[in-house]
């Protein structure tokens, strides 16, 4: 593990129920197919798009040519490669909808969905495996009319029966988060014909986000999964049949894995994928380590990396090739949504029942002497849970934020009401030791129960030591997290590192067998249904979002007025009202984030100027340049 996240291999956005999915595309086309004779009497809204709050602001009509900030005549062919070490770099699965193993990194990528969002927008979502989607204005239901030639890999057509299949599977057999929150808002579907599908809502469930919720869905091919004879979540590495325009050519369990630009996909001619997916092949490398990855890219072993490591941005780039302009070094701003990289506390454990306790831990981390002596002062610290966004609660409770928050006053702890959001105060920087902190932490936890012995440790009242792990898979890591674990040694915590390989924290995370570990919480720009999976109750004890597990009322309660919330601006209210007490309760020690991407790249990979504002694109529209690849074989570097 290194000190900033893996690289942003175009997990998904906004799609309520994915993991790892590769954003594909459909064309916009306007086309009224013929509605069920029950249907035909409703005052029906039919479109190509949707946003969140309506149809009447969406960014590209019917007939747009292609996404604005894709190149259209970019060149076909060549390969993206990149390395993947997060958690011991290895896998030996690419299924990964189930608990069953570990999925490989872009095992999603064979699979399309009904609906996508594009990069330069928030919150609307585009038919791509539908022609067109047809709801009244309660958004009650919704009918996605398939694209006439949408077909999967093995040639066959995609029907309305895969899409209700693909649905009914996940919301009965697939991750434990999918099947206790599809049917919040999911209440059943119903194949019309061949290429027509209804989705019928909970009543009882939001109406935003209800048609995003059915067409973010992935389809997959039912006789593919028939033709397996396995459990839908059994593990296996022949993946099911998708309808995406990459399959699956080579896997090596725990090294490598291929995909290769199906030259047969359905949508190559639609708008929507103009300047897109533009590789002949992706070729993934996985190592044990990120130093070994680091040493991998200067030897051309593959050819893009995303560096998540200050200490390699800020000492290592000064290899040969890159000196020679043969490799590229830069820093990509972004404007991103924070990715909520954490110290994470398992709540389901006793000793982290009271706040007073992961406050007083959560102190002892010094992030301002961590960035300057280890970051080379190069990240900013975290504080929401929407940090980098206007979602971000901030100043004391005031106005309809707090009227949001009045009914719930006697269950909220009295500080919502009264201070600024929670925030670590700053350290010294100079030290790692922060005297100050230590005493406030030490007050804590005596005011929590906790008191020195002979030894020096922490024990309560039935003498038991307050013990905590931290559970790591990368070395990296290690230099950030002993000097965390020193400090709270001092103040008389029995605090430890455990190092552990990525099956083990993979394990270890998903049976909840841990104290603190590193993750992520993935809020997004318009919170929708995915909080009940970061921070519900439902399912909490066995979610792998909900990696706290956080299970209170109050909060699942709040949930849902963010959920139902019918404007942006109600929505907006909510979501910082939300955000201001998830910071009370403590559950993280929030760690850091970059504004700017820090990419390194061999000399013939191209990007279209300027950049969408919601990712850097490197698998989605970036491409080789065949004359400047031509030149790096000249020079025998590939």
């Amino acid at each position: 593990m290194t000190d900033r996240p893996a690289a942003a291999v175009a997990v998904p956005r906004t799609a309520p129920f994915a993991r790892m999915a590769l954003p594909l595309a459909g064309a916009l086309m306007l086309a009224l197919a013929a509605l069920p004779a029950r249907a035909q009497d409703d005052a029906l809204i039919v479109t190509h798009g949707v946003s969140t709050f309506g149809v009447d602001d969406l960014t590209y009509p019917a007939d747009f040519p292609h996404f604005s900030y894709v190149n259209p005549d970019a060149p076909r062919g060549g390969e993206m490669s990149f390395s993947w070490s997060s958690n011991g770099g290895t896998f030996d699965s690419m299924h990964p909808y189930t608990n069953q193993g570990t999925p490989a990194v872009l095992a999603s990528i064979f699979f399309e969905s009904m609906l996508e969002g594009p990069l330069d927008s928030i919150g609307e979502s585009y038919c791509l495996l539908c022609e067109t989607m047809a709801f009244p204005e309660d958004r009650s239901y919704v009918i996605f009319t398939l694209r006439e030639g949408a077909r999967f890999s093995d040639g066959t057509p995609v029907t309305a029966r895969d899409v209700q299949f693909s649905y009914e599977i996940l919301r009965d057999e697939g991750l434990p988060s999918f099947r206790a929150n599809i049917p919040l808002t999911i209440a059943g579907a119903e194949v019309l014909d061949e290429r027509r599908i209804r989705f019928d809502f909970n009543p009882d469930s939001q109406i935003r986000g209800r048609i995003e919720a059915a067409g973010g869905l992935p389809v997959f091919s039912e006789a593919s999964h028939i033709a397996s004879g396995l459990p839908f979540a059994d593990s296996r590495l022949t993946p099911l049949i998708g309808s995406g325009p990459y399959v699956l050519r080579e896997v090596d369990p725990g090294r490598s894995t291929v995909f290769l630009r199906d030259a047969d996909y359905w949508g190559w001619d639609l708008p929507m994928n103009q300047g897109r997916y533009n590789f002949d092949r992706i070729r993934v490398e996985y190592y044990a380590d990120a130093i070994a990855a680091f040493e991998g890219f200067t030897a051309g072993n593959y050819l893009f990396r995303q560096e998540n490591s200050s200490q390699n941005w800020a000492n290592s780039y000064t290899f040969p090739r890159l000196t020679d302009g043969i490799v590229i070094r830069e820093e990509i701003p972004q404007g991103l949504l924070a990715p909520g990289q954490s110290f994470v506390f398992n709540l389901r454990r006793e000793k982290f029942q009271d706040p007073r306790v992961r406050e007083a831990i959560a102190l002892m981390f010094n992030f301002e002497w961590t960035n300057q002596t280890l970051f080379y002062g190069l990240y900013s610290p975290i504080d929401s849970f929407w940090e980098n966004t206007d979602l971000e609660a901030t100043g004391i409770l005031s106005g309809p934020e707090l009227a949001v928050l009045e009914p719930f006053r006697d269950r909220l702890p009295e500080e919502v009401f009264t201070e600024e959001p929670f925030a670590t105060p700053a350290s010294d920087p100079e030290r790692n030791f922060d005297r100050r902190q230590a005493r406030r932490a030490t007050a804590l936890l005596e005011e929590a129960g906790w008191t020195p012995g002979s030894d020096g440790l922490l024990r309560n009242a039935a003498g038991q030591t307050l013990s905590v792990e931290f559970l790591n898979a990368g070395a990296l890591f290690d230099r950030i997290i002993n000097p965390y674990v020193e400090n709270l040694r001092a103040i008389g915590i029995d605090a430890r590192l455990t190092r552990v390989d990525g099956a083990q924290i993979e394990q270890r995370q998903r049976s909840a067998d841990f104290d603190i570990l590193t993750d992520f919480f993935q809020t997004g720009y318009e919170p929708g249904t995915s909080l009940r999976q970061l921070f519900g109750s439902i399912g909490a004890d066995e979610s792998l979002f909900n990696v706290a597990g956080l299970a209170d009322p109050v909060i699942d309660e709040l949930l849902e007025v963010v959920i139902r919330a019918e404007t942006r601006e109600e929505m907006e209210i909510a979501t910082r009202a939300l955000d201001r007490v998830l910071r009370s309760y403590r559950l993280r020690v929030p760690q850091w984030f970059n504004q700017n991407a820090w990419v390194a790249y061999y000399n013939h990979y191209r990007y279209p100027e300027p950049l969408p504002p919601y990712g850097i694109g490197f698998l989605d529209f970036w491409w080789v340049d065949p004359a400047a690849e031509q030149a790096l074989r000249d020079q025998g570097v590939l």
